[in-house]
């Protein structure tokens, strides 16, 4: 029954030929090898996400009940790895399952590949079809290309620094709203269940609901700031993320006309585990007078 339903959605999606269409003009040639090798390896690994969607996975803990990683998690970021550093052997790469096997996380000047194989590894345990893979490369310590793919969905962000955003090769852009009391919020729990962090979850979400039109969590952060992205809402704030999580959703948020930052303001730490975007700086501005700040462990 869920396979027939997940297929219903995809063939009602976008056509799968479109995604050919995608690359953007005058891209800098360097970047353009670049984006198509990891493109064309994120659409491989969507297909084999998607067949996994819908099967019985084999679901190992991290770091508490909630914190999960499956065998689809470990195979797709190996997959990307190697197809990646085949093509490309002087890059670098971070990736969060390889970085939960004890790996350092480390962003350094070279060209590294920031990987997250299954962002919102929850719902695809459960079938759930808000689920990606995101891929973004940094250079000189900036994302230079994110690329985010629901496949239950069929859905694919894309951004090459500055040819703009694209979803499945259609440009998107930021809402226009500057009043918070009209703007829609993404938030999230995430997978702490440390009595601080929820405390500030629960006080956050007591606080803005009043403030705000209403708020809508999606269990992936690189979805969420899809969402900003494409002007399906406003902002959207989270303690606890890590590079991985925010990495191609950075670039895809710029190049939409959006903004990106740390929470209370300033510059984005992306190891700091702190992040909020906004579709423009007077509601991100607004959202922080409202906001309670939580600090969680640096990467």
């Amino acid at each position: 029954m869920r396979a027939t339903a997940f297929q219903l959605i995809r063939y009602l999606s976008v056509p799968t030929n479109k995604l050919n269409k995608i690359y953007p003009n005058k891209m800098d040639p360097q970047l353009e090898t670049f984006y198509k090798k990891a493109l064309d390896l994120t659409k491989m690994a969507g297909k084999y996400v998607f067949e996994k969607i819908s099967q019985e996975k084999q679901v190992e803990i991290k770091t508490d009940d909630v914190d999960l990683v499956t065998e689809t998690d470990k195979a797709v970021e190996e997959m990307l790895v190697e197809g990646l550093g085949k093509a490309f052997p002087d890059h670098k790469f971070i990736g969060e399952e390889t970085v939960s096997g004890g790996q350092k996380v480390e962003l350094t000047s070279c060209p590294t590949w920031i990987i997250d194989p299954v962002d919102g590894t929850m719902n695809f345990v459960h079938s759930f079809p808000h689920s990606c893979i995101s891929v973004s490369l940094f250079m000189n310590f900036n994302p230079v290309i994110g690329i985010i793919f629901n496949p239950s969905l069929n859905q694919l962000f894309t951004a090459v620094k500055g040819n703009g955003a694209f979803l499945n090769g259609s440009p998107i852009q930021v809402s226009n709203e500057t009043k918070l009391s009209k703007s829609l919020l993404m938030m999230e729990v995430g997978t702490s269940r440390d009595d601080e962090k929820l405390r500030s979850v629960y006080n956050n979400f007591t606080n803005l609901v009043p403030k705000i039109h209403g708020v809508r969590t999606l269990g992936s952060c690189a979805l969420n700031m899809c969402m900003v992205a494409m002007g399906g809402a406003e902002a959207y704030f989270e303690y606890g993320p890590h590079i991985w999580d925010i990495g191609a959703g950075e670039i895809i948020i710029k190049e939409a006309g959006g903004v990106i930052m740390d929470p209370k303001g300033g510059q984005l730490d992306r190891l700091s585990r702190r992040m909020l975007c906004a579709n423009n700086e007077k509601i991100a501005e607004e959202l922080m007078c409202y906001l309670e700040q939580y600090y969680p462990p640096r990467d």
